[in-house]
C-alpha cells in the first residue's frame, strides 16, 4: 500500500481484527493514537465505554495538532460506524491533508476468537456481531464519505503479507535546490517567451517546422512556469509545444494557472464560459490537431514546494498554512487566489491582500494578477507583468533574486482594468504586534534564542512609545559583560584578567579598543541624507537628528565609502560624546547630588569632629574614615566631569564611530576589528572636528604587558577604559568583547569609595554568568538581523530580532497585568 506522507490514516476494523498490531509493524509510536490509550487516559481504564465521548474529543484534538505540524497521524479505533469516520474526514479537511481509510477485513469468527484471548475484553458476542455488520455496510461508501483513498486488506494472511509506503505528496518537490528560472504569465506570447529564455542563458531545440519543442540551459538551472500559458496571446499552441518539452526533459516544472484548468474543462467537453481569451486558444489548438495537451494539462498540479522548503511557486500566491497540503481548497487558492467578495468599478473580483499579512519562511513566487513591476512584499512576489497587455514577461532568478524582463512586442489584448501596482493601499514594510508579542524562539547562527513573553511586554512598552520608526530601526547594540573580576592588588578590573580570558577562549589575537565615556548612538544614514540616530533602547538620540546626519553623510562622501562599499546607505555603531549631551539629567540628578550632598555634609562632620577633639574625645578612627571619604567624593566629582563640557547643536559634540555594521546586501559586522576601524579614520580625517579617533592596540593575548601599558595610559589621562575583543570573529561561544574599565571610572558605577578594602572584597563576589549569557544571545539576535537585513528580505523579521534584543533587555512585566 502506498500513502501519500502527509495524510490522515483512519484503521477500520472490528475490534480483535488486528489494528493495533497492525499499527505498531508500520507506523512509529508517536504517529498512532489509540481509542483505547485515550479512554485509558482520561478514565483510567482504556474499557470504559462512557469515557468515549471524552476520549475522542482528546483524540481529535492532538490529532488536530498534528496535522497542523504536518505530521502524519493514524487513529487506531473501530471507525466502522459512519458518524465515527466523518469526524475524522472534517479533521483532514480542516486541515487539508487526505484521509486514508485503511480497511482490515477479518472474519467474524476469528474476530471473536481473539476478543475472548483477551482478559481485559468483558462484553458478548453480539458487539462483534454488530461490528462485522456495520463493517460490511462500510465497505463500499467509503470513498463517498471522502476518503481519497481506500486500501481493503482481506483476512489474516493479506493482513500480514501487506507493506506501508510513504509517498511525497506531488507538490512535495523538496529535494530540487535549482537554481530556478521562475517565469511569470506567459498567456500565448511565444516570442516573448523564446527571448527571455534566449537572454537567460537557456538553448532552444527545435523540429523539423523550426518550431521551439524544448530547452536546456548549460549550467543546468531549471524554468518554473506559473501557469497561464495560454489564452489571449497569439499563440497559445507554441508556447504549451515549448512547456510540454521542457517538462518532459526534465529542464521545466509548471503549475497549473486558472486558465489551464478551464482549458482542460473545456477540452474535455464541459459547458464552460467561452471567456477572457479562451476562444482564441481553442481556435488555434484546432489548427494543430497533432498537438495533443490534455495529458499534460491534467497533470498539472496546483503548487510546488522547492528547495528544502525554502521556495513555493502557486500561480495565485499560497498562503503559509497551504504550503504542501493538499485539498480543494488549497488548489482553488493556488489558481485563483481568495477574494473578498466585492467587485471593482471594472467587474472584476477584488484580491484579499494575502501577500501583506504572509509572515512565512518560504518565498513565494506567483502570478495571476499583472502588475507593471515586480513588488517584492513580506518574501513573496508576483512575476505577472502583463506581457499579454503590452506590459512585459518577467522571470525571478532564484536563489539570486535577480529579475529579467523582456518588453512585449505590442499589446496583443486590451486589460479589462488598467495595469495598477499589487499593493496601492499598503506598504509592503508593515509590522504587525503579533510578530513581537507572547513568548518566542528565533533562529540565529548561535542557535535558537528564547524571549519570555513578559520581557516582551516591557520592551513593547518602550518600543511602542519611545522608539524610533521601526523601518530605520534596524539593529540595537547587544550588553557587554566585563572582563573576570581581577585579582591585581587595589583593582576590580584589569587588563590581565581580560587578555587572560580570550588566551583560555583559544583566541590567537586580540584588539584593545578605546573605549569612549560617551552615550551609545546606532546610526542609520543614506547617501540622499535622510538618516535616524538611535540610543541602546532604540529612542531617538536628539529631537532633531538632521544636522548630525548631514554632517555624517558628507564625511562619507568625501572619504569616499559609498562608492568603496557599493551602497547608498550605512548603518553606524558609535559613541557620542561628552556623556553630557544625552545624560546630563541622569549626571545632574544621580551623580552630582551625591556630590553635592558629600560636599555640603563631610566639612560640617569633620568641623565636628575637630571641635570633640579640641574637647579631649578620641577621634581618631572616625576622622581618618572620614577623611577617605572626603577624598573618595572628591576623587568621584572629578571622574563625572571628565565627561562633560557645553555643547551648542554640533559645536562641541563629537562623533566616535568604532563599526561600520552593514550597508547594502553586506552584514560586516563579522569583518576584522582593524577593518572597520581603518574606515572610522577615514571618516576623522573627513572631518576632524565632529569625529573622533578610536586609539587600538593588537596584541597576543597571552602576553598582557603591552596592553596593560595601553590601559594604564588611557585610564590615567581621564578616560573610562578599553574594550577587548577578537582580532576577528571568534564563533558563537566566545564573547564578542569584554569591558575593561578604569579603577577611577568604577567610583561611578559602585560608589565613591569602592576601593576599600571590604567593600572590594566583596564587589569580587559578582557574578558574572548571567552577564555573559546576555552578552551571547544579544550578539546572536543582533547577527541574525544584519544577515536577514543583507538578504534584503521583509522588515519585520528584521526588526523581529531586534524588539528581541530590547526583550532581552528589558525588566519583566506581570503578563497579568
Amino acid at each position: 500500500m502506498k500513502i501519500p506522507e502527509l495524510c490522515l490514516v483512519a484503521l477500520v476494523g472490528v475490534t480483535g481484527s488486528g489494528k493495533s498490531t497492525f499499527a505498531r509493524r508500520h507506523f512509529a509510536p508517536t504517529q498512532v493514537l489509540s481509542s483505547d490509550a485515550f479512554r485509558a487516559l482520561v478514565a483510567d481504564d482504556e474499557n470504559d465505554q462512557s469515557a468515549s465521548g471524552d476520549a475522542f474529543d482528546a483524540l481529535h484534538y492532538v490529532a488536530g495538532k498534528r496535522l497542523r505540524a504536518g505530521r502524519l497521524t493514524v487513529v487506531d479505533a473501530t471507525n466502522v460506524q459512519s458518524h465515527a469516520r466523518q469526524g475524522l474526514v472534517a479533521l483532514a479537511r480542516e486541515h487539508d491533508v487526505l484521509p486514508v481509510a485503511i480497511v482490515l477485513d477479518v472474519p467474524e469468527n476469528e474476530c471473536w476468537a481473539r476478543t475472548q484471548a483477551r482478559p481485559d475484553r468483558d462484553f458478548g458476542r453480539p458487539v462483534v456481531t454488530r461490528q462485522h455488520r456495520d463493517l460490511r455496510r462500510s465497505l463500499r461508501g467509503l470513498a463517498r464519505e471522502g476518503f481519497r483513498q481506500v486500501h481493503v486488506l482481506h483476512g489474516p494472511e493479506e493482513i500480514a503479507a501487506a507493506t506501508v509506503e510513504l509517498e511525497p505528496l506531488f507538490n512535495n518537490r523538496r529535494e530540487l535546490t535549482g537554481p530556478f528560472d521562475i517565469i511569470g504569465d506567459v498567456h500565448g506570447c511565444r516570442a516573448e517567451l523564446e527571448v527571455l529564455l534566449d537572454r537567460l542563458g537557456y538553448v532552444l531545440s527545435r523540429d523539423s517546422l523550426g518550431r521551439p519543442v524544448g530547452a536546456t540551459h548549460p549550467s543546468g538551472r531549471t524554468a518554473v512556469f506559473v501557469g497561464d500559458l495560454v489564452d489571449r496571446g497569439p499563440d497559445a499552441p507554441g508556447v504549451l509545444r515549448l512547456v510540454m518539452g521542457m517538462v518532459a526533459a526534465g529542464t521545466a516544472l509548471c503549475v497549473s494557472g486558472n486558465h489551464e484548468a478551464k482549458l482542460l474543462r473545456a477540452l474535455r467537453g464541459a459547458r464552460v464560459t467561452v471567456s477572457h481569451g479562451l476562444d482564441a486558444t481553442l481556435e488555434q489548438l484546432a489548427s494543430v490537431p497533432d498537438l495533443d495537451v490534455v495529458p499534460f494539462l491534467d497533470g498539472l498540479i496546483s503548487h510546488y514546494v522547492l528547495d528544502g522548503g525554502r521556495l513555493v511557486v502557486a500561480h495565485a500566491g499560497l498562503k503559509e498554512a497551504y504550503h504542501g497540503r493538499a485539498s480543494g481548497r488549497v488548489r482553488s487558492f493556488a489558481l485563483y487566489g481568495d477574494t473578498t467578495g466585492e467587485t471593482d468599478e471594472y467587474g472584476l473580483p477584488v484580491r484579499y491582500p494575502w501577500a501583506q499579512e504572509y509572515r512565512g519562511r518560504a518565498m513565494v513566487v506567483y502570478g495571476h494578477t499583472p502588475t507593471p513591476e515586480p513588488e517584492w512584499v513580506n518574501n513573496t512576489i508576483c512575476v505577472d507583468t502583463g506581457c499579454v497587455f503590452g506590459g512585459s514577461l518577467t522571470a525571478l532568478r532564484y536563489p539570486s533574486r535577480e529579475l529579467v524582463s523582456v518588453p512585449a512586442a505590442r499589446e496583443y489584448y486590451a486589460p479589462v482594468r488598467p495595469l495598477a501596482p499589487a499593493s496601492p493601499t499598503a506598504p509592503p514594510d508593515s509590522f504587525d504586534l503579533a510578530d513581537v508579542i507572547g513568548r518566542r524562539s528565533l533562529e540565529t547562527p548561535a542557535g535558537r534564542v528564547t524571549v519570555a513573553a513578559e520581557n516582551a511586554a516591557a520592551a513593547l512598552e518602550v518600543m511602542s512609545r519611545f522608539a524610533v520608526d521601526p523601518s530605520w530601526l534596524v539593529w540595537l547594540p547587544p550588553t557587554m559583560a566585563p572582563a573576570s573580576t581581577s585579582v591585581q592588588e587595589g583593582y576590580l578590573e584589569h587588563p590581565v584578567e581580560a587578555l587572560a580570558d580570550y588566551a583560555r577562549a583559544g583566541v590567537p589575537l586580540v584588539v584593545c579598543q578605546e573605549k569612549h565615556m560617551g552615550s551609545r548612538a546606532v546610526l542609520n544614514v543614506r547617501r540622499d541624507g535622510s538618516g535616524a540616530i538611535w540610543t541602546r533602547t532604540g529612542r531617538p538620540f536628539f529631537p532633531d537628528a538632521a544636522p548630525l546626519v548631514s554632517r555624517v553623510v558628507a564625511a562619507i562622501d568625501a572619504a569616499g565609502l559609498w562608492d568603496e562599499l557599493g551602497s547608498d546607505w550605512l548603518l553606524l555603531d558609535a559613541e557620542v560624546l561628552p556623556w553630557s549631551a544625552k545624560a546630563e539629567p541622569l549626571i545632574r540628578d544621580q551623580y552630582a547630588s551625591v556630590a553635592a550632598s558629600a560636599g555640603a555634609v563631610l566639612p560640617a562632620a569633620r568641623a565636628a569632629l575637630t571641635a570633640a577633639a579640641a574637647r579631649g574625645v578620641d577621634t581618631g578612627d572616625l576622622a581618618g574614615r572620614l577623611a577617605v571619604r572626603e577624598t573618595a567624593i572628591g576623587k568621584f566629582a572629578d571622574v563625572y566631569r571628565r565627561y562633560c563640557w557645553p555643547t551648542d547643536g554640533l559645536s562641541g559634540l563629537r562623533l566616535a564611530p568604532f563599526h561600520v555594521l552593514a550597508a547594502a546586501g553586506a552584514n560586516h559586522a563579522r569583518r576584522p576589528h582593524e577593518w572597520h576601524l581603518a574606515l572610522v579614520d577615514r571618516l576623522v580625517e573627513a572631518d576632524p572636528e565632529l569625529f573622533a579617533t578610536t586609539r587600538r592596540l593588537v596584541t597576543d593575548p597571552a602576553d598582557p604587558a603591552a596592553a596593560t601599558r595601553f590601559w594604564l595610559d588611557l585610564t590615567e589621562a581621564g578616560g573610562e577604559g578599553m574594550v577587548v575583543k577578537p582580532a576577528a570573529d571568534a564563533g558563537p561561544r566566545v564573547q564578542p568583547a569584554l569591558k575593561c574599565r578604569g579603577r577611577e571610572y568604577l567610583r561611578i558605577i559602585y560608589g565613591p569609595d569602592y576601593t576599600e578594602p571590604d567593600r572590594l572584597a566583596a564587589l569580587r563576589n559578582r557574578a558574572l554568568g548571567r552577564k555573559r549569557g546576555l552578552a551571547l544571545r544579544e550578539q546572536a539576535l543582533g547577527l541574525a538581523a544584519l544577515d536577514l537585513l543583507a538578504t534584503g528580505t521583509q522588515p519585520w523579521r528584521v526588526h523581529q530580532l531586534v524588539f528581541a534584543v530590547l526583550a532581552c533587555e528589558s525588566e519583566p512585566v506581570d503578563p497579568r497585568l
